[in-house]
């Protein structure tokens, strides 16, 4: 059975009945940042593997009509909560942007993607001439932690589909082996920032990051994991 049928079949929405739109606006912001700080004025734009959509209807309303922006799912269920969102410069497609000919943006997103994808490298290599800009965000989901304990990620691969796992520096490789130009990164905390993550043991699990991400970024997120990487590449 292909990987890609959890989201078809409607396994996925069972197990995430929000497709974490709750947490889109706040990546919102990091995509924004990220442009903004490398000088990119899109006018195009384009997210594979849009799920609920919120996450461009964030940038559209940020953005405004001078950008049109394009959501792409293979989902029938996701794509019946995004299309709702629609509005003058920003549509949704049920289809795999993949299969889509001569088409081409200023900057494609693949946001908390690829690490679903059974063929990651080819999905990486097709995606690449999809659009002159790439953002990835990519959960690091391997550390000391996970690792010692590997319930983590045998709960994210139950939970949320991760098949694959990587640190900071494969993440980085796996996207130069397939052809990309690493333009900048940095790492992105929703577990510190997003108020879903709550409760007592969580707020302990919380500071003792924090104090070792602010003495060392890769070291506390080698050892404590938690974090995710959003890249742009060329």
């Amino acid at each position: 059975m292909s990987q890609d049928t959890i989201y078809e079949d409607g396994n996925y929405l069972k197990k995430n009945p929000t497709w974490h739109e709750e947490d889109s606006p706040w990546k919102a912001k990091q995509i924004a940042k990220m442009l903004k700080s490398n000088n990119i004025i899109p006018s195009r734009i384009c997210e594979i593997g849009c799920g609920a959509g919120e996450i461009l209807n964030c940038l559209a309303n940020e953005y405004g009509d001078d950008v049109v922006f394009s959501g792409y799912d293979i989902s029938p269920q996701a794509f019946e909560i995004c299309r709702k969102k629609e509005k003058q410069n920003l549509h949704f497609f049920l289809k795999d942007l993949l299969d889509e000919e001569a088409i081409s943006f200023d900057v494609v997103m693949a946001i908390d993607v690829f690490e679903h994808v059974e063929d990651y490298f080819g999905f990486l290599r097709k995606l690449k001439k999809k659009g002159t800009y790439k953002i990835f965000h990519i959960p690091l989901d391997l550390s000391v932690l996970t690792v010692l304990r590997s319930t983590p990620i045998l709960k994210g691969r139950q939970s949320f589909g991760h098949i694959h796992y990587f640190t900071k520096e494969t993440a980085l490789a796996t996207l130069k082996d397939t052809g990309y130009e690493v333009v900048d990164y940095f790492y992105t905390r929703a577990f510190l920032k997003l108020p879903r993550y709550r409760g007592w043991k969580i707020n302990l699990m919380k500071l003792s990051r924090s104090l070792c991400f602010s003495l060392h970024h890769d070291l506390a997120v080698r050892i404590l994991g938690r974090f995710s990487l959003l890249v742009l590449a060329t």
